[in-house]
């Protein structure tokens, strides 16, 4: 993200919201972040305002009451009249389903686009792989969909 944003190839208006179950507050996730950024020489400007730009909630994974929390918090920053939606999953697999559940029945977006990326093994098998696409199709339309697998391709 670092890097994208230091090349000026996102939008200016994006905003980055981390959620996970790990309670801690946004400035740990700063620290814990900037050994991995590489910051070149005139480049300090430039990183403090990508910091700015990201904020952190904890929550569950499966209770909706954090997801509306996590809804309401990303509405704070949305101004636009068009506010897109990318939800980036990288959770254990034995969680997509309450985590999918949950970003559709509270964090749709209103004034623009919804997408999920899903990383991680897409299933153990065609079979689980499978049963995960379906549930997938009972949620999202497939435009809507990314997956990222490292198995099964």
């Amino acid at each position: 993200i670092w890097y994208l944003y230091r090349d000026n190839l996102l939008p200016k208006n994006t905003r980055f919201v981390g959620y996970a179950r790990t309670k801690q507050t946004i400035e740990d996730v700063r620290e814990k972040s900037k050994k991995y950024m590489k910051i070149r020489p005139g480049d300090e400007e430039k990183l403090e305002k990508t910091l700015e730009a990201n904020d952190y909630v904890a929550g569950s994974y499966d209770r909706r009451i954090d997801y509306e929390f996590l809804n309401q918090h990303i509405s704070k920053h949305e101004k636009e009249l068009v506010a897109n939606r990318i939800f980036y999953l990288a959770v254990p697999p034995t969680v997509f389903g309450d985590v999918t559940v949950n970003i559709k029945n509270a964090c749709i977006s209103i004034n623009g686009y919804t997408r999920v990326i899903i990383e991680k093994p897409f299933g153990r098998d065609d079979e689980s792989s499978e049963k995960l696409s379906n549930h997938l199709a009972g949620l999202f339309r497939e435009e809507q969909i990314y997956r990222i697998d490292h198995y099964l391709g």
